[in-house]
């Protein structure tokens, strides 16, 4: 038994074809191993699926692009796409999600129970998520997710869901244990929010604009800085004699 098997990566050109024999394709591909993980050849597929992909997406935006586009760019069959990642909807998750998961703050980040400490932590993950989200492949979801807004209202969604939801809550904890210590008053959420508004202040929109240049990684550390500095003189309970 053969299969048609897609040959080429160029989708603006021709695709050509040639046969391969079904035993040579699953020779190509190993199967899961008896603990279900997936095989070496299996996480690359599904690496060049998800690259061939967003970069499908960044090109035509989220409805013009098609799985066959994806799987033609990823050099693997439709069905295998399906098996490997799901549906269109499923890979753009699966994109943002491997965006997303550079915002995630370290799980052993220090307590804040003093002044300098919540100094620290703030001004550290806001330089983190600085340095991230201004990245050029994070702002092309941004803008992908704005220009689809209308017509795949589902990018923006899957996008605040995976990613931006991902910040926010990891800032509410920050805020939390800080409450918790004593050092600051008011709501988790609230406090979060007007910690990012004194992060980001006009830097997204002129970067998604395209009129602002990337920053610095010294202009990062120091906005950050600043922020935290802005954000404590409003919020830090004045310690009781």
């Amino acid at each position: 038994m053969h299969v048609l098997v897609p040959y080429g990566t160029n989708v603006s050109a021709p695709v050509w074809y040639y046969w391969v024999p079904e035993s040579s394709r699953k020779k190509m591909a190993k199967t899961r191993s008896k603990r279900g993980r997936p095989s070496e050849d299996e996480v690359e597929a599904r690496g060049r699926i998800l690259d061939a992909a967003f970069t499908a997406f960044m090109k035509n935006g989220y409805a013009a692009t098609s799985t066959l586009e994806s799987a033609t760019g990823a050099r693997v069959s439709k069905r295998e796409l399906y098996s490997l990642v799901g549906n269109k909807q499923q890979m753009l998750a699966a994109c943002i999600m491997e965006r997303a998961r550079r915002l995630r703050v370290a799980a052993d980040l220090p307590t804040p129970r003093d002044r300098e400490t919540l100094m620290n932590v703030l001004a550290g993950f806001g330089t983190q998520l600085l340095r991230e989200v201004t990245d050029p492949a994070v702002l092309a979801v941004f803008r992908l997710a704005i220009a689809e807004a209308i017509h795949a209202p589902e990018v923006a969604q899957t996008l605040d869901s995976i990613g931006r939801e991902a910040t926010r809550a990891a800032l509410r904890k920050i805020m939390s244990e800080a409450q918790e210590g004593g050092l600051l008053s008011g709501h988790p959420a609230e406090l979060a929010e007007q910690f990012t508004a004194l992060l980001w202040r006009d830097w997204m929109m002129g970067l998604l604009l395209g009129v602002a240049e990337r920053p610095s990684a010294r202009e990062i550390t120091d906005r950050a800085r600043e922020a935290a500095m802005a954000f404590l003189r409003l919020h830090l309970n004045e310690p009781r004699d």
